[in-house]
């Protein structure tokens, strides 16, 4: 495998994915809401009106979770009042699993760009006769939305460690986040999901006719961060270090045979042949 044409074909989809607003658009708005917008609220707000950090300390739907706080969270909340806790609880446990959605959400939408999008602007004729072999091909497509995926997420999770840390300093007295099970969920998981969204939309963007129409049926994948939040808030099942890394192995055993199965069915004739 050609690795120069690899990164050619990774630079090309890159600039073509950076215009259109479809793909752009979720990358801004999605990490600004989760890494920003929301700590922030969830931290000031009751912060500077007492009345509203009483309500939500006194929450029926929160009062359960501070009466059943898993074994591995108290060593972070032992000593803290019912305001800190319910910050420490909220933003550094039950948000974890909603932070996969960016990883997901990235990965899909570039790479729903790729073929999809090829199609639409009338030039996947042209790429599919380009030297590269169908091998580099698909490859060069997984690169191009595998890189950026990782990239966000990892570069959201560094703003939501400041964020929360200088949101809440006030507050808390103390640097607090990143727990540990966050280690895991950020460099185990969400690369695995990467892998993961980007083979599955490549293989359904090769065979969708519109960019949105493959974008929406990668949609379905989100359902797999649904069990980790709904199993959280339910008390079923908490995203700790051990969870952690066997769900991320699972993930990746799913992802890494998804991706073999794609790249070996992947021929740029077939492809053709459906346009």
């Amino acid at each position: 495998m050609n690795l120069q044409r690899l990164w050619t074909l990774a630079r090309k989809d890159w600039a073509d994915a950076f215009k259109n607003t479809s793909v752009v658009v979720p990358m801004i708005v999605l990490p600004f809401f989760f890494v920003v917008l929301f700590p922030v609220l969830f931290i000031v707000i009751p912060a500077f009106s007492p009345q509203i950090g009483q309500s939500l300390a006194s929450d029926p739907d929160i009062q359960p979770l501070l009466n059943n706080l898993p074994p591995f969270l108290q060593p972070y909340t032992q000593g803290l009042d019912v305001q800190r806790t319910v910050i420490v609880l909220m933003l550094g446990l039950m948000l974890s699993p909603m932070f996969l959605i960016l990883p997901l959400m990235t990965s899909t939408v570039i790479a729903a760009d790729s073929f999809a999008g090829e199609r639409e602007r009338k030039t996947i004729e042209a790429l599919l006769y380009t030297p590269a072999s169908d091998r580099e091909l698909f490859f060069g497509k997984v690169l191009a939305a595998l890189i950026p995926a990782v990239g966000l997420t990892w570069g959201s999770f560094l703003v939501y460690t400041l964020v929360v840390n200088l949101a809440s300093y006030w507050t808390m007295g103390w640097v607090w986040f990143p727990l540990p099970t966050w280690y895991p969920l950020i460099f185990w998981i969400s690369p695995a999901l990467s892998l993961l969204g980007v083979a599955f939309t490549v293989w359904i963007s090769a065979r969708n006719p519109t960019f949105m129409g493959a974008y929406q049926m990668s949609g379905v994948l989100v359902v797999l961060v649904l069990p980790l939040l709904f199993g959280q808030i339910a008390g079923v099942v908490y995203l700790t270090v051990e969870v952690g890394l066997l769900a991320g192995a699972v993930i990746w055993a799913v992802a890494l045979g998804l991706t073999r199965f794609v790249a070996h069915g992947f021929n740029r004739q077939r492809l053709l042949a459906g346009l």
